[in-house]
């Protein structure tokens, strides 16, 4: 029950990343945007650790 909880809240914080990457894009910031994608890259991470 715990991983399904631990998952539901990666998958909001992933939906908000994903929010910002797209403001990101919108206002020509790809500093910004490489940052973002870096950390979604770390959660993926995570995410296939946990499940494995």
């Amino acid at each position: 029950m715990r991983l399904l909880s631990a998952r539901r809240k990666t998958r909001l914080n992933i939906d908000d990343y994903l929010d910002l990457l797209n403001l990101a894009a919108q206002l020509g910031d790809s500093q910004w945007q490489k940052e973002i994608i870096r950390k979604l890259e770390m959660m993926q991470s995570e995410l296939t650790d946990v499940s494995l």
